[in-house]
This record gives structure tokens, C-alpha cells and sequence, in this order.
């Protein structure tokens, strides 16, 4: 939403709790990013304020919009204004929504439909999160949390997976079904899902019969014997769900599976950031969740059946890791040596219920593979003067992880 209106010529300030790809490119087109959030921050004449949802409501920043009554819009309730009146491909999904998304922009960007993209990760050949395209078509990732994407109005809804995520405001399975089944309830065209995904099937169950009923596309049922780029099973099952929304929109097929070939992924997903000196692989990978984590290291064994894999792990928010400890200590198994840093906190403040070293026990319970270092510097050491070119190294986190794997690898 910032660089949008960068790119309009409004000006743009904010603030976040720390400086990051996202927030430098901002600078570099003239917004102001202030790190902490504090009152001063905001200046007394703003239009608009977009928020995070992960913000608390005592933010100061927003507190203070409040007081002098500015308008404040959260970024999904920014999204919809967006998308009410634009043909709205929405990609939902507790696993693989980004890469989902970055798949079928590039479909439609180079398939010259010129949509509008919204994306929780960067498109690789634009090196952006945000496509400025036309009026008629929006992409846009459709997160879930604390039931963001209701604000969204989809003509198109991709659903890849539902799982248990997001505990920490859902409670449980079925609060998250519910929340999906309201979704597709406002969706206007087509349903884009797995059938076999038995989450799934019960939030379209829980959905309503309203009287027009979005059509149910399978994306299991697409053909698409090509050669991808990216590795691994859930990769693939990503390109089928964006190949079958690419029939939907008018697409030529042998075109789209041309597009599909040349995709080399995106920001954070299996991202290759290079060799270290000693000649190990070394890549980056967004993965927060136990599901993602087995699939991502199920695809780098596939990948490399031959390497030694060392899976650099930080683990996101408190709550998660409590809530998932056993299903993240079984995570690893792929791995041959797994080293665990501090929990990043995002938006949760340490309640002292969990620590990194219990996952880390958690860990060594079943698979024996896991050490616990708590500094970033000291983890680029080990990793730069033990690991040779038979390794490949996986940084895996939410958090600031990637910047390990940015410093060891040769310039």
C-alpha cells in the first residue's frame, strides 16, 4: 500500500520495528520509515492510516490517529476498498498462498493482462511486492489471520490448503474452517481448490447454499507434465491451482505452460542466496509452519539426495512454538544437522512460556540432530569455518534469519 502511493505521488511515512528489504525499498522511493513505534512518528497532517493487523490497539502511533481523528483503515480493509471494484483473483491458504500469488501474476503479467498484484513476498523478476497494473484485474494475497481476507470481494478464490495456524486468535480447527467458509460465501465465480484436502472440503460443507454458488474447480484434476524450476510436490501443487485459475481467465494453455516453466520462484521461497567460501550451497526459505518446514526439506533432499543438509531455524512467535512444539520437533527429519536461534516475537511480547532450547530438546527427542545458538554471529562462524561444499545450508524462519545466510555467503 505505501509504495502504491508512492508510486501515485502521495507521500508516504510509517513505521516498523525493524529495517528490512520491504521497508529500504520504500526509502528508495521516497517514503520515510521510522524504526520503533512511537507518537512523534506521525505527522499531524496525514490523511489516511493503514495499519498492520498484528499492531496492538494501544500502538501509540494509532492511538494518537485516533485522538486527532484521522482516518484508519487496516491493510485488509485497504485491500478491499481495492478490490470492490476491481475483478478480484484472491489466493487463500494456510501453506503456500505467496508462491501461489508470485505464480499467477507472472501468468497474467506475461500473458499481457496487466493486473494490479498484491503479494506477501517479492516477484523475483520484478524484484517488487507491488505491480501498479490496470483497473480490471487484481491479484492478491489473501491471508487469514484474524479474518483478514473477509474484507476482500473474490471473483476467482484459491484455496491451496487449510491447516492449523494462527492458534493463537482461531483456537482450533473447525474456528478456522468456519472463517474460510465465510469466504468462499463472498465469492462471486469460482472456487479453486483441493478436494482431497479434507480441511477443505469441510469449509466448503460449512458454506452456505447461497442462491448463486461459486462454481468448485479441482486443481488436482489439472494435467501439467512439465518441468519446473523450483523443487518439491507442493510446489507443483502450487502451479496446478495457478495453471487452473490461467484456463479460467482466458489463458492459451501451451502459453501458460511456457510461463510456468520459466518461473524460478520468489523472495524467501527456497530463495539460492549463493556460496559460502568454503563452496556450500547456501538458501533461504520463509517456512513458519511444521508443514512447511517437512515440505520445503522434503524438496532439498529431493533436490540434493547426495548433500549433507543444515537447516538454520528460527522459530515465529511465542505462541506458535508453544501451541506446535511437537509438530515442529518433527519437522526435521530431512535434515542432518538442524541449529535453533531465539524465537522472533513480531508482534508478541515473551510470556517466558516457551523457549528455543525446549524446541531444541523437542527435537533431540526424535531425531538427535539439533543444537541451540543464540547468536547470529556466532552461527555465521560455525558456518563459515565447518561446512564445506558437500553441505547445502537452509536458513528457515519469518524472522531476520535470511541475514545469516546474506553474510556468509562470497560477495
Amino acid at each position: 500500500m505505501a509504495r502504491m502511493a508512492r508510486l501515485k505521488g502521495i507521500k508516504v511515512t510509517g513505521s516498523d520495528m525493524v529495517m528490512g528489504k520491504m521497508t529500504e525499498r520504500i526509502e528508495r522511493i521516497g517514503g520515510k520509515i521510522f524504526i520503533g513505534h512511537k507518537k512523534e512518528n506521525l505527522p499531524p497532517d496525514t490523511n489516511l492510516v493503514i495499519y498492520s493487523p498484528a499492531i496492538t490497539m494501544d500502538n501509540p502511533e494509532f492511538v494518537y490517529a485516533r485522538e486527532l481523528k484521522i482516518p484508519t483503515y487496516s491493510y485488509p480493509e485497504a485491500l478491499g476498498l481495492l478490490s470492490k471494484d476491481m475483478y478480484t483473483i484472491a489466493v487463500s491458504g494456510t501453506h503456500g498462498k505467496t508462491t501461489t500469488t508470485c505464480i499467477i501474476a507472472e501468468l497474467m503479467i506475461y500473458g499481457n493482462l496487466d493486473p494490479t498484484v498484491v503479494v506477501g513476498g517479492l516477484l523475483k523478476k520484478q524484484q517488487d511486492n507491488f505491480v501498479l497494473g490496470g483497473n480490471k484485474y487484481f491479484v492478491v494475497e489473501a491471508c487469514e489471520y484474524k479474518e483478514s481476507f473477509l474484507n476482500l470481494n473474490p471473483n476467482i478464490l484459491i484455496i491451496t490448503n487449510i491447516d492449523n495456524d494462527h492458534l493463537d486468535y482461531y483456537r482450533n480447527i473447525e474456528n478456522i474452517q468456519n472463517a474460510f467458509a465465510k469466504l468462499i460465501n463472498k465469492t462471486k465465480d469460482f472456487v479453486v481448490c483441493d478436494l482431497n484436502d479434507q480441511n477443505t472440503l469441510k469449509a466448503l460443507k460449512k458454506a452456505k447454499q447461497i442462491t448463486e454458488p461459486p462454481k468448485i474447480i479441482d486443481y488436482m484434476g489439472e494435467t501439467l507434465n512439465i518441468k519446473l524450476s523450483i523443487p518439491g510436490q507442493h510446489n507443483l501443487k502450487n502451479a496446478k491451482a495457478a495453471f487452473a485459475v490461467s484456463k479460467l481467465i482466458g489463458l492459451e494453455e501451451e502459453s501458460a505452460k511456457k510461463i510456468l516453466r520459466d518461473y524460478t520462484g520468489s523472495w524467501r521461497r527456497f530463495e539460492y542466496k549463493g556460496e559460502t567460501e568454503k563452496g556450500a550451497k547456501t538458501y533461504d526459505d520463509y517456512g513458519h509452519h511444521p508443514t512447511e518446514i517437512q515440505a520445503t526439506l522434503k524438496g532439498a533432499r529431493e533436490y540434493f539426495p547426495d548433500k549433507k543438509i543444515v537447516v538454520v531455524f528460527q522459530p515465529h512467535l511465542y505462541s506458535r512454538t508453544r501451541l506446535l512444539l511437537d509438530d515442529f520437533a518433527g519437522s526435521f527429519k530431512d535434515a542432518n544437522e538442524v541449529i535453533v536461534t531465539d524465537i522472533y516475537a513480531a508482534r508478541e511480547k515473551d510470556d517466558h512460556s516457551v523457549h528455543a532450547k525446549d524446541l531444541t530438546e523437542k527435537i533431540n527427542s526424535i531425531s538427535n540432530n539439533a543444537k541451540y545458538i543464540k547468536d547470529f554471529t556466532e552461527i555465521e562462524n560455525y558456518l563459515k569455518t565447518r561446512i564445506d561444499r558437500n553441505t547445502v545450508i537452509l536458513t528457515i524462519g519469518a524472522g531476520d534469519v535470511y541475514k545469516i545466510g546474506e553474510n556468509i555467503v562470497k560477495k
